[in-house]
């Protein structure tokens, strides 16, 4: 029977200890691996607000746990979309990303028909009902059984420290090993096998393969194997952030918004996560055009207080963008931030730890023999994953057209888009975004080089295959920041028609005030949220 050490704990440990005895031991009931997760009492979790993706109900899934037991234990909400306010100007305006879009045929001409014209409606607004299903304030559930047509995706904003801890007693539970204690050996052979840990408790804890969930420390894949970090700050400027929680005894704006906010301020982004009872923000910011004291200062006017509101504590997350040159290094794989962050725009870390564990538990080497050939695959899934999402969130920032601050301006210039986003927008300048974009990334212009082959490191160029982002996807956020909207109003000016609404979209929303609950109320309603009264709206909310 194989043996997995998992060194670390948190979301990331947990969940890779969770789905791994969910998808090889069948939950525990049929134990092929022996699963053993090593946690330090004394190192503290980061433990903000965290949201999800969709895939997520995946994970769920296979672990076994209940959505609502889930949501229960860790004071979840629902998240639809992604709303981003202040990005293309600083003016009040937004635009969404949210889950659920339905194609009105076989083949989709939404996207070329909005762009040329008037622009007068918001494009997600005209193909996706969930948009202002989310700006109404609406639960994707209704209260008893469904009946409002195809269902919408979802996810969900927790407390990541509750829903490390959820796992961890689920996971127990059901047969996985837990060891309260600090690693202080690594003992390693041939070069980049692990063969031990030595424990603080006078115990060595031996295994076949080993998971690093150690953060940023990277204490197993980084310190000990040495596996360099591939740095992208280049393209992407934040490194920390500064973030608060805000109860709902003090500060209930009287609805629970069932989509996380992202709102641009000067130097950066302020996350703003809505749980059961407190909403969650952070202003993620660049240390080289702003201090800690402004960017506090700037947090907490976000949520309409002055700086000298000394009651609300706050703190600095630091942070480096990047990847793990390999993530699975001889047998030891690096899951969640020991393996890489990219910045949280569109709620990706836990997303990235839950892959890695899904991807391990399809590569699994139950024969180690194997196992440099199921860790080339892993590593090449890994990688283009993690550029995929640099590339899109790369995007976000290099479409805008403030001026109004050094970042922003700063974040426009040529050297801070990456050159694969680079041929992708000089190739949308010719067609509209489609599925075939996503084959490959060798577009017209494109750095094209083929390296020498080497066995041990893949030097092929990156290949972004929509795995987490289609079309789709970009379209929302192209056309939310006005994607050559300057060009075609040039071009054609008022000869543009207006912007069409689908009428199956106007017909969903006639019927969702009658079906949907508001969210706070399907949440007091399902899992017994309290209910508070209307305290402060925050000062930056659109």
């Amino acid at each position: 029977m194989k043996k997995v050490v998992i060194v670390g704990g948190g979301s990331a440990g947990w969940m890779a200890a969770a789905y791994l005895n969910g998808a090889l031991n069948r939950g525990g009931k049929h134990k092929t691996v022996e699963i053993t997760l090593i946690e330090s009492p004394t190192t503290p979790r980061i433990s903000v607000g965290e949201a999800t993706i969709p895939s997520i109900g995946h994970v769920l899934s296979v672990i076994g746990i209940d959505e609502i037991d889930f949501m229960k234990a860790t004071d979840a909400t629902f998240k639809q979309s992604i709303k981003y306010a202040n990005w293309l100007e600083n003016n009040g305006t937004y635009y969404h990303h949210p889950f659920s879009r339905v194609r009105p045929g076989p083949i989709d001409y939404s996207g070329p028909e909005w762009m040329r014209s008037q622009r007068d409606i918001a494009f997600s607004e005209c193909v996706c009902a969930q948009t202002m299903i989310c700006e109404w304030n609406m639960a994707p559930k209704m209260l008893g059984e469904w009946t409002f047509g195809a269902p919408m995706k979802y996810a969900y904003h927790m407390n990541a420290a509750k829903f490390a801890d959820y796992l961890r007693d689920f996971s127990v539970a059901r047969g996985v090993h837990h060891i309260l204690a600090n690693v202080v050996d690594v003992r390693v052979k041939d070069p980049n096998i692990i063969t031990s840990v030595k424990l603080d408790i006078e115990q060595d804890v031996e295994g076949d393969i080993f998971i690093d969930s150690t953060g940023f420390s990277a204490l197993l894949i980084g310190k000990t194997l040495n596996v360099p970090h591939d740095d992208y700050s280049q393209w992407l400027l934040c490194n920390q952030a500064i973030v608060a929680q805000f109860p709902y005894e003090d500060y209930f704006p009287g609805i629970v918004r069932p989509y996380t906010t992202a709102t641009a301020l000067s130097s950066g982004w302020v996350w703003d996560i809505p749980m059961q009872n407190r909403r969650s923000l952070g202003y993620v910011h660049s240390s080289d055009f702003i201090d800690e004291a402004s960017a506090r200062k700037e947090l907490l006017a976000y949520q309409g207080l002055n700086e000298d509101a000394d009651e609300i504590e706050t703190r600095i997350i630091k942070f480096r963008v990047g990847q793990r040159r390999q993530a699975w290094v001889g047998n030891c794989i690096a899951i969640g931030l020991a393996g890489g962050f990219i910045e949280p725009l569109e709620s990706t870390g836990l997303y990235l730890a839950d892959l890695s564990a899904v991807m391990l538990a399809e590569h699994f080497p139950y024969d180690s023999e194997n196992m440099a050939a199921l860790a080339f695959r892993y590593n090449r899934i890994m990688s283009n994953r993690y550029l995929e999402i640099l590339d899109f969130i790369n995007m976000h920032y290099c479409l805008t057209r403030r001026t109004d601050s050094p970042f922003w301006k700063a974040v426009q210039q040529p050297e801070h888009i990456n050159d694969r986003l680079k041929s992708k927008l000089e190739f949308w300048h010719i067609k509209a975004p489609s599925n075939a974009d996503f084959e490959d990334q060798a577009f017209a212009g494109y750095p094209y080089e083929a390296k020498p082959f080497d066995p041990t490191i893949d030097n092929r160029p990156p290949v972004d295959t929509a795995g987490l982002w289609n079309h789709e996807s970009y379209e929302c956020i192209l056309y939310g920041m006005d994607f050559r909207g300057p060009e075609f109003k040039e071009k054609f000016g008022d000869k543009r028609p207006p912007s069409r609404v689908f009428p199956f979209i106007i017909d969903r929303l006639r019927e969702a005030p009658r079906k949907l609950p508001p969210h706070h109320i399907w949440l007091n309603k399902t899992l017994g949220m309290p209910q508070y009264e209307k305290k402060m709206v925050p000062a930056g909310w659109v």
